[in-house]
């Protein structure tokens, strides 16, 4: 390289260089105002995530403990709203708001006042819980269609019960929420869609409860279909 050339380069970099000199002199102040608003929503997060959501964390497993006990002994009212020395799942999620815990509670309570009747009240809360877990996911959809149904809502029950059936895909929940979707249909006198779950049920999850079962459905869907074409 030519030695005019490389003064040509060098030129050219420290022109850069003053400019950014320039750029940094001029704006020093909204410089340093955006780092210390940088520094402060960093420092603001893990303090909040450490100083205040795991240690808040912590507190509500330990209140989900005795509500969960007391909804696997189908005391109900107790898992609600707690038996005065332990919290229920309406505190925990009045009081732990933003935590994981929380956010389960609104399963159970959802399946609480499913069990009490409280069909609203269970959608509510079954809308509310936000999950990927493989089993719980599918199991919320699928509370909340049978809430729907317990309302008349047919239409509304069949769709929560496929979502749940395809949502994960697995050997225990999707034929179950298939099966439900079925006889829904049926309900809805939706012969050919009743027909089609009940065979997927056959092809796909044939050594399932449902499976084992389902040639008698599948069988009566189609009589049902042929009796309304005759």
């Amino acid at each position: 390289m030519s030695q005019e050339l490389k003064t040509e380069e060098n030129f050219k970099v420290e022109e850069v260089y003053t400019k950014t000199e320039k750029y940094i002199e001029e704006n020093k102040k909204s410089l340093s105002i955006i780092l210390l608003a940088i520094v402060g929503i960093v420092g603001g997060y893990f303090g909040y995530k450490y100083l205040i959501l795991e240690p808040k964390e912590a507190e509500a497993q330990k209140d989900m403990f005795f509500a969960e006990q007391y909804f696997a002994k189908d005391s109900i009212d107790k898992a609600i709203n707690g038996d005065g020395n332990y919290f229920g799942f309406k505190y925990i999620i009045e009081e732990y708001g933003f935590t994981k815990s929380a956010n389960l509670a609104h399963y159970y309570l959802g399946c609480c006042y499913l069990k009490k009747g409280k069909f609203e009240e269970a959608i509510t809360e079954l809308k509310e819980f936000e999950s990927n877990d493989m089993i719980l996911a599918p199991m919320a959809n699928g509370a909340m269609g049978d809430a729907y149904s317990e309302l008349g809502n047919a239409e509304e029950a069949v769709s929560s019960y496929l979502n749940a059936a395809q949502m994960k895909s697995n050997n225990f929940t999707t034929p179950v929420f298939l099966m439900k979707a079925g006889l829904t249909y049926e309900d809805l006198s939706n012969y050919t869609n009743a027909l089609k779950v009940y065979e997927q049920i056959k092809s796909e999850y044939p050594n399932s409860n449902e499976g084992r079962n389902i040639d008698k459905y599948i069988a009566r869907a189609k009589a049902m279909l042929n009796s309304a074409k005759s």
